[in-house]
């Protein structure tokens, strides 16, 4: 027995002193080379410790280092893809002996992190030099959770990054990421793991908590659950889901994200325009997510008070995101992202076109095809009803077929064309517009509210510009405007023809102008062009039971004035309704003239006169030679024929004295 206890003292003093002399006699500093060269070989990167090493086996092993240096790789530069000022490893050493890893410490302080990427590759993918020489390629998808990836049991504590700074950059992007602190703990590995921190981007503090059901399954590729925060001024993200079993980390749960769009594209690197009217979004329902795509299902979005429900995919694996879906939106008011007003006024005392530079800037951050089926569509003071609308969007060009829409009792359909990609954006606009009621859509469309009725509408129209000014001064294109059963407010051309006689004696405006006046007809149509901002009507033509009615001019909708020639005649008596016999068939010319606000009106008397004048003589003429003078049939509306020259009248009235004198020859 005494034999046995004196081995046992020996023993133990033997692993005393091994305790107290090994890690004197292995001095790191002493093997300070062939540590650098043994993790070179590993990484397959150069490896450097520019400061002290601290080696402690007993009563669990601790390990230190200063200045860590790793290269980066072969085609990437010079600069280190990694430096961080110390590292710290506490580790338990008997638990090793049962396959158990008890990580009680590891710690990185001040880490900098470079991640580069070009058309070669990347620098973040590390290889030993043996891997690099004998085995292929690695397949980039084959995804980094693999079956037996953690083949021990153990706990993780205190495993922390302190005051980091990471960046990456593809030659095109540049993200700097600083003050990064990271902390994980998991004390079992099939069991919940927690990681949260925080960290600063381009002036923003971003924190975040996460929690996952388990490292081990996580790693070895298997169904786990898993819970997001992300908390930031610009931008909120909630995720409460599971990550998919897969090789890649593919995701699937409920998620929401909100976000103050000026503050996220400032810290996007891509700061919206002074004055855009965009300010927040949101969007929440379930989410999936797997490599190169994101898809919302019974989701909810809000663009500022645009609210939307459906369902929205996007591809991420493109130059620029690629959003499909389908979407019903309740109200969409369009209002807010156009240019307000200009606060003067032009010298007719309409308001001017503004000039403010009109924010497309939102159109070329992503590509879209979308249908969108909107309740209610708001476009200035124009509203539609039962909109259908098909947007595809690529690369700063939208094409919206409109396939159906309700607007002020009719029906439509069109296509509207905004194209973004060069400085100064073009437009095109072509609608079919049918059973329309007049008034009210050109009241809100052109603030023009002066002709009333029913009917069809076809416009084809092309601009550019980068403000409604602009856009008015190249507003090119044709149209056909077709009516029935309405009026034109501002005068009555029926009361006007009464009083015209009169009004060619004291050479002033007969009654039957002013704002309660107006001027029924059955029909009314013609067509129309324009050209930089000025339309033409030479065709004008209106039906009623008293009058036919022909116009022709234009319309400034740049100064928002006109110059335009009406010439109205009667085709039934106005005798009986206080006109005279004389008038009719004779055209009244009237010429409307100056601003849409405040129209002025005159009526070339010299030309009625003339007709007054003519007409009569040709009465006269009618009674002395009967058959010498025809006037239009006033019922039917039949043009005049062709006026007597003097040598006619002469020869009648001979030809008249002739047969007279044969006849008392008789």
């Amino acid at each position: 027995m005494r034999r046995l206890l004196m081995i046992l003292l020996v023993l133990a003093g033997i692993a005393v002193a091994a305790a107290l002399l090994v890690p004197a006699l292995l001095t790191p500093e002493n093997w300070r080379g062939e540590i650098e060269r043994r993790a070179s070989e590993q990484l397959g990167r150069e490896v450097s410790i520019g400061g002290d090493i601290g080696l402690t086996i007993l009563p669990s092993i601790q390990i230190s280092a200063g200045n860590v240096s790793i290269g980066n790789a072969e085609g990437f530069g010079e600069e280190a893809f990694a430096e961080l000022s110390e590292l710290r490893l506490g580790l338990a050493l008997w638990p090793l002996f049962s396959n158990r890893v008890e990580v009680s410490e590891f710690v990185l302080v001040e880490p900098v992190i470079r991640l580069r990427e070009n058309a070669r590759g990347n620098n973040w993918t590390f290889a030993s030099a043996e891997e690099a020489q004998a085995a292929p390629p690695s397949d980039s998808n084959g995804g980094f959770r693999q079956p037996g990836a953690l083949p021990f049991d153990g706990t993780f504590s205190g495993i922390r990054i302190e005051n980091g700074a990471l960046s990456y950059s593809d030659g095109t992007d540049t993200w700097d990421v600083s003050q990064l602190n990271v902390r994980l703990q998991a004390e079992d590995l099939d069991r919940e793991a927690r990681m949260d921190g925080d960290f600063v981007l381009r002036g923003e503090r971003i924190a975040f908590d996460t929690r996952l059901g388990g490292l081990r399954p996580f790693m070895e590729g298997r169904e786990t659950p898993l819970t997001l925060e992300v908390r930031s001024s610009p931008l909120t993200v909630s995720f409460d889901g599971n990550v998919l079993e897969s090789s890649t980390f593919d995701l699937a749960g409920d998620a929401s994200v909100q976000t103050d769009i000026p503050g996220l594209a400032r810290l996007a690197g891509e700061p919206l325009p002074p004055g855009s009217a965009l300010r927040s979004a949101s969007t929440s329902g379930r989410l999936t997510s797997v490599p190169g795509e994101l898809r919302f299902e019974n989701a909810r979005l809000r663009l500022d008070e645009i609210t939307a429900t459906g369902s929205l995919t996007v591809q991420t694996e493109r130059e620029r995101p690629m959003l499909t879906g389908q979407m019903v939106i309740p109200v969409l008011n369009l209002n807010p992202y156009m240019p307000a007003e200009q606060s003067g006024t032009a010298a007719g005392g309409q308001t001017e076109w503004s000039t403010e530079e009109i924010d497309l800037a939102a159109l070329r951050l992503v590509d879209a095809d979308l249908r969108l089926s909107a309740g209610r569509l708001i476009f200035g003071d124009v509203e539609a009803s039962e909109a259908a609308v098909h947007a595809r969007l690529t690369n700063g060009r939208l094409v919206a077929d409109l396939s159906r829409f309700t607007l002020y009792g009719g029906s439509g359909s069109g296509q509207l064309v905004v194209n973004a990609r060069s400085t100064t954006p073009s437009y095109s606009l072509n609608a079919r517009l049918r059973g329309l009621q007049t008034q009210p859509f050109l009241g809100a469309a052109a603030d023009f509210s002066a002709l009333r009725g029913l009917g069809n509408f076809t416009i084809d129209l092309t601009s550019s510009g980068a403000s409604t000014a602009a856009i008015m001064r190249s507003l090119s294109g044709s149209g056909d405007l077709r009516l029935s059963d309405g009026a034109i407010e501002g005068f009555n051309l029926a009361r006007i023809l009464r009083g015209v006689q009169t009004a060619i004696t004291t050479r002033q405006l007969p009654q039957g102008f002013g704002p309660e006046e107006e001027t029924d007809f059955s029909e009314l149509g013609g067509t129309f062009n324009i050209r930089n901002g000025v339309l033409t009507n030479n065709d004008l033509s209106m039906l009623s039971p008293l009058l036919r009615v022909t116009g022709t001019g234009e319309f400034n909708l740049v100064e928002q004035s006109m110059d335009y020639r009406i010439s109205p005649r009667a085709v039934a008596s106005l005798a009986g309704q206080g006109g005279t016999p004389e008038l009719g068939g004779i055209a009244v010319p009237v010429r409307v003239r100056d601003s849409f606000a405040n129209p002025s009106f005159s009526i070339d008397f010299e030309s009625v006169a003339r007709a007054l004048a003519t007409g009569q003589a040709r009465g006269l003429l009618d009674r002395i030679l009967p058959g010498q003078s025809s006037g239009e049939d006033a019922e039917e509306g039949e043009e005049q024929q062709a006026q007597p020259t003097p040598a006619d009248l002469l020869r009648g009235l001979l030809d008249r004295q002739r047969r007279s004198g044969s006849d008392d020859g008789n």
